[in-house]
């Protein structure tokens, strides 16, 4: 979670021009307040987070803080509270209108929970900002989560709310932290069928994520109806990532982010927020990746083939955590077949797509099997 990968990603689309694009602005997000917090998390834990950033030895384990995933450091509530403001800033904008997209790389932090800090998320923006929405008279708003690790703290805040639908693609549970987000994970009573899980087996390439995510998220999303989508984009699930064991390329992940807009424009007059999230591969990945992001959010994506600008490459050079990559692509086709070509169920993939849609396809009123 090193805060170079942000810098290196808006130094990166800065010198990509995509910063002065018009109608794109930048803007520095206020400190969230207690009342604000308090949508989504329980006031005796934001008092422990602000005692924790005192004292950076503090340790409160039954808040989740002090661990070797959430390590207290100096002004930690007002740091976290930070990123809450500019997701639900974002969220606001998207929902009335004076932006039709909203982006937060520095958001995305997915698994803070309603009274505990997990896997380096201290407040949970996301939930913060869908929780806006809904305050602001949403009926229903879809979360699309495709970091590599499942949405967990975003499906507990939201799990009995029959407003907000969520849906994680993630390595499966069985292999990767936090060991959540099996199929059979569907929403608390009077939600059932508002959470969807896509639990994919190790090894998952660009071609196996793609077809997962075609195989479920259109045909849910589209049975559901939502006003907004909020959605995710930890690019942790990249094979040179260090943390996790799927297989994507940043061409991969470039078209499931083109795919979550184009489902947005579709469904939802285009009112979409995008967040940031997981991502350890610091110069490779994360600055491509989130750069695409941007660009897409704003409505001029990136050729593929564009060249790495060569002031940005000097630069990161110069912080020697390894060699800058030359071109905003793997080289990848990001293609992928289709489930209606045919469901192969010897195929692991297909098995786990085939689960996913099993447990939640008849509670919308769909047929798994087509």
């Amino acid at each position: 979670m090193d805060p170079v990968r942000l810098a290196l990603t808006m130094r990166l689309a800065r010198e990509l021009g995509v910063l002065d694009l018009p109608g794109v602005r930048v803007e520095t997000p206020v400190v969230a307040d207690d009342e604000l917090l308090s949508t989504v998390h329980a006031p005796d834990y934001i008092q422990a987070v602000r005692a924790a950033g005192t004292d950076p030895r503090r340790t409160d384990l039954s808040y989740g803080l002090g661990t070797d995933d959430v390590p207290c450091f100096r002004g930690m509530h007002e740091v976290s509270a930070q990123i809450v403001g500019g997701t639900v800033s974002a969220a606001r904008a998207v929902w009335t209108g004076s932006s039709t997209h909203g982006v937060n790389i520095t958001g995305g932090l997915h698994h803070a929970m309603r009274g505990a800090a997990s896997g380096f998320c201290v407040y949970n923006d996301v939930a913060a900002g869908i929780q806006a929405v809904l305050d602001a008279g949403a009926e229903r708003v879809a979360y699309v989560d495709t970091d590599v690790h499942h949405g967990d703290g975003v499906q507990a805040i939201f799990y009995d709310d029959p407003r907000v639908l969520t849906v994680s693609l993630h390595e499966s549970p069985r292999t990767l932290f936090p060991g959540t987000g099996f199929p059979d994970e569907t929403g608390g009573p009077g939600a059932e069928g508002t959470a969807v899980n896509i639990a994919l087996p190790p090894g998952t390439g660009d071609a196996g994520w793609l077809r997962a995510f075609a195989a479920v998220v259109p045909p849910v999303l589209r049975a559901w109806k939502p006003q907004m989508l909020v959605s995710q984009h930890g690019c942790d699930s990249h094979f040179d990532d260090p943390l996790a064991h799927l297989t994507l390329t940043v061409d991969g992940q470039r078209a499931a982010i083109l795919a979550v807009g184009e489902l947005a424009a579709q469904l939802c007059d285009g009112r979409w927020l995008a967040t940031g999230g997981g991502g350890y591969s610091l110069v490779d990945v994360v600055p491509r990746t989130w750069s695409h992001l941007l660009a897409i959010a704003a409505g001029a994506p990136i050729d593929p083939q564009t060249p790495v600008p060569a002031r940005w490459r000097e630069f990161a050079s110069t912080l020697d955590l390894g060699l800058p990559p030359v071109r905003m692509s793997d080289g990848a086709s990001a293609t992928f077949p289709a489930w209606e070509d045919g469901y192969d169920p010897a195929d692991r993939l297909d098995q786990s797509v085939m689960s996913t849609r099993s447990a939640v396809f008849p509670l919308h009123g769909l047929d798994p099997s087509f």
